[in-house]
């Protein structure tokens, strides 16, 4: 995994960064990994370098969501807004997990706060359980300093890392 550049990002922007890097780089199988804000839009990725990818033809990129954050994110942001309608019609609170195995991978979401989710793309090999405590140890960091401000920061350091890769 190539890291993003934290080059004048606050500090607690450089720390989320690191959390999500050491999940993808301590826990086997894991092969993407996205936090979404609560209106879908991708805060942080583990491929940031990847979004390009999305405008290359479909054959040229790697299979799955592993080849376009943006992908991930709008699974994640999907699978997300499907699981809080069907809590709300069943009444049964909130959503604090969800699990999608399929033969040749798996798709975790995970709520962070306030509406913002912790999405993962692990392989069809990976410890579901491994990957999910390891998800619930990111969402007990990460949940208290995603602030308002820290997701705007977030966000436009994307849009800025898209912008220089497009040039």
């Amino acid at each position: 995994m190539t890291a993003p550049s934290t080059f004048g990002l606050s500090s607690e922007a450089r720390n989320l960064h690191w959390l999500l890097t050491n999940l993808v780089e301590e826990v086997p199988g894991i092969q993407s990994v996205a936090v979404v804000s609560s209106d879908g839009l991708l805060l942080l990725s583990s491929d940031p370098g990847r979004n390009d990818e999305a405008r290359q033809p479909r054959a040229a990129t790697p299979k799955g969501p592993r080849g376009s954050s943006a992908d991930l994110a709008t699974i994640v942001s999907g699978i997300g807004s499907l699981t809080i309608g069907a809590a709300k019609l069943m009444e049964s609170g909130p959503v604090k997990h969800t699990m999608v195995a399929m033969d040749e991978g798996s798709l975790f979401v995970m709520s962070i706060s306030d509406g913002s989710l912790l999405g993962v793309h692990g392989s069809a090999d990976c410890d579901m359980s491994v990957v999910a405590y390891h998800m619930a140890l990111f969402v007990g960091r990460a949940g208290h300093v995603l602030t308002p401000e820290l997701r705007s920061e977030l966000r436009k350091s994307l849009e800025s890392e898209s912008a220089g890769s497009t040039r």
